[in-house]
């Protein structure tokens, strides 16, 4: 049960992060804080990771943590740089950025140093 829930919630965060960054800016409420935008992609990228990082583990339980991360640290990469393509190449109303992968990957690797940091304690278990 927890394994198809798992996927669920990776692949809806995926989906969440995917509809909010090709939609017109214009759609979204107007946020007056400097570089809130690079904020808001650390956290898509955070949660995208950490989601991603459980869901693989519940089907591939005979992994080591470390061959998991780097698979995360990649598709959060692909991910990531897909979403600026298609900003730049599928929409006329949105432009990639270089700084926005910056963040993204800012996100994913916070997410990797809290999983190390929680796995190591075994803080999970104990929950």
């Amino acid at each position: 049960m927890l394994k198809k829930i798992s996927l669920g919630a990776a692949l809806s965060w995926a989906g969440v992060i995917l509809y909010l960054c090709l939609i017109k800016i214009s759609e979204l409420p107007e946020i007056k804080i400097s570089y809130i935008d690079k904020y808001i992609h650390v956290f898509f990228y955070f949660v995208f990771s950490v989601l991603w990082f459980y869901a693989l583990r519940f089907y591939f339980k005979k992994e080591r943590r470390a061959k998991l991360l780097g698979i995360v640290f990649f598709m959060a990469l692909i991910f990531g740089i897909a979403i600026e393509l298609f900003q730049t190449y599928f929409t006329t109303y949105r432009t990639g950025d270089i700084t926005d992968v910056y963040a993204n990957t800012g996100g994913v690797l916070v997410a990797i140093l809290c999983i190390c940091f929680l796995d190591k304690n075994d803080f999970l278990s104990k929950i």
